[in-house]
């Protein structure tokens, strides 16, 4: 019986060059009567290096060092503030920037580039703080919910589309009303306490999916409890996706800040903040005082964009790791 070969021009068109090429091997010789038809794939061997590799995914290497540069800047501010950020200077009130006051001063003679440097430190605080506070419900809630019975989950994930269809900042307000926002770490609670809510629900879908997996039955036959379940075996896989929901609540509750300040019921005004900062934004324009807007809000502005990079690219990362299409 003879055994003919299989046509493979079809295929060896669409995988490419840069596929694994396809060579025939005769299993017999040919005086035995039998044509050649066992084959064997031979790959090409990797030629990518470690920077072509980072290049080819775009690692946000920009955004990283913009973030990393203004965050070192924010950290130690002593080192670069030539001016004590609370102190009221009244004899430059309103000074353009120059060759004493780098950035300018506001309405009350402080100086702008000694605040935008406190002021990001208190900023930045209140984005970390408030994005740990969500990560922590979110991981509790969404664990919980994921695990309980059916009808519990049902409760659950309706009050978390309930408070999912009221915008956060009106929580917040609506918080701040009760709470007084006088601290940071008190407008970082009210922020985290209303920014948990999409990644509960994250959670919650991936520990469905591996509450069902070989290794957590057995687990739970061996009567493990769902806070070691949770502490040793799901919180390992579910980082990944919390993480880049953490990345994202940064520049979130960064901007909530600010909105707070400029809406007047955030931080109070004597406050160093750039929230604080674009409170007097409508005095600046009135009064041409160009430099407490631009300044500031690039300083946002950049913060914002470093994170939004950096997130995005923890997103492709997670999405290319849960599939197995590779560009």
């Amino acid at each position: 019986m003879a055994f003919e070969p299989m046509n493979n021009g079809c295929l060896s068109e669409n995988l490419g060059d840069s596929s694994p090429k396809l060579e025939s091997l005769s299993a017999v010789e040919e005086e035995d009567g039998l044509s050649p038809s066992l084959f064997v794939f031979v790959s090409k061997p990797q030629k990518e290096t470690v920077f072509t590799e980072r290049v080819s995914k775009r690692f946000p290497l920009f955004s990283v060092l913009i973030l990393g540069l203004i965050g070192f800047g924010c950290l130690f501010a002593e080192l670069l503030m030539n001016h004590d950020p609370a102190f009221l200077d009244l004899s430059h009130t309103g000074e353009a920037p120059g060759k004493e006051f780098y950035f300018g001063t506001d309405f009350l003679g402080r100086d702008i580039y000694s605040m935008i440097w406190a002021g990001g430190r208190t900023s930045l605080l209140i984005g970390f703080l408030a994005a740990a506070i969500s990560a922590v419900i979110a991981l509790l809630y969404g664990g919980i919910s994921g695990w309980a019975p059916w009808w519990l989950d049902r409760v659950m994930m309706r009050f978390a589309d309930l408070l999912l269809s009221i915008p956060s900042i009106l929580l917040v307000i609506f918080l701040g009303g009760i709470f007084s926002a006088s601290t940071p770490v008190t407008l970082a609670l009210m922020i985290g306490f209303t920014g948990w809510v999409s990644m509960a629900k994250l959670v919650r879908t991936q520990v469905l999916q591996l509450k069902k997996s070989e290794y957590l039955l057995a687990a739970r036959s061996m009567g493990a409890g769902f806070f070691y379940l949770l502490r040793r075996h799901l919180l390992p896989n579910l980082l990944p996706s919390v993480l880049f929901m953490m990345v994202t609540n940064i520049g979130t509750a960064v901007a909530s800040e600010a909105t707070l300040s400029f809406l007047g019921i955030g931080l109070p005004a004597e406050s160093v903040s750039w929230g604080a900062m674009l409170s007097q934004a409508d005095r600046a324009l009135l009064t041409n005082s160009w430099w407490m807007i631009i300044i500031p809000g690039l300083f946002l502005t950049a913060v914002l964009l470093s994170v939004m990079g950096i997130s995005n690219y923890l997103r492709k990362e997670e999405i290319q790791k849960c599939s197995n299409f590779t560009k």
